[in-house]
């Protein structure tokens, strides 16, 4: 678990790289530029929540685990790299976020992490053994839907996407609600 808290934090870190001001502006140009710096901080705020909840969510999955597999190591490491990965697509969002392309790469690249996680969570689910016998921390098939309809959102911003632009990126606010409504029934069946 911890090269995974190092990746997530590693990755954490470099979303804030791109958001700086230039030195030696005078004052209407510094007033520009700390405007020009709005979007970074929007795709920064954006990726800090989508990592920061599958950080979570990838140590609710391995808190049961005592011994892992080759499909286990090999899912771990494509989904902490696809997390390492997502600095680039925010990137793209925050300088380009009026084309349709880096909403596309963005989504594409949420939905694989999303995908991995559900396969991890899958995997573990029905190889107790790897669990040695202790019960999961959620209910799996909540859990599972959580994840799914990450998954669904951001595969389903990418035909939005190249119908209306940018302003796809909208449809991700549906995530709040569902997001809220799924950690209720969670704990209501605890």
């Amino acid at each position: 678990m911890t090269l995974a808290d190092g990746v997530f934090a590693i990755a954490i870190t470099l979303l804030v790289l791109d958001i700086s001001v230039p030195q030696g502006l005078n004052s209407e140009e510094f007033h520009q530029a700390l405007g020009d710096t709005l979007p970074n901080l929007g795709a920064y705020g954006i990726s800090l929540a989508v990592l920061a909840g599958f950080w979570r969510d990838h140590r609710a999955i391995f808190r049961p685990v005592q011994q892992v597999d080759g499909n286990v190591i090999g899912l771990t490491v494509l989904g902490l790299g696809l997390a390492a990965l997502l600095p680039f697509p925010t990137a793209l969002v925050s300088e380009y976020g009026d084309e349709p392309a880096s909403v596309v790469i963005y989504s594409v690249a949420v939905a694989s992490l999303g995908a991995v996680h559900l396969a991890l969570a899958v995997l573990i689910a029905r190889r107790p053994w790897l669990r040695g016998g202790a019960a999961p921390v959620r209910d799996e098939v909540l859990y599972a839907v959580d994840l799914g309809v990450t998954v669904v959102v951001f595969l389903v911003t990418i035909p939005l996407a190249l119908l209306v632009g940018s302003a796809a990126m909208w449809w991700w606010l549906v995530l709040v609600p569902l997001k809220v409504w799924l950690g209720r029934r969670e704990n209501a069946a605890r």
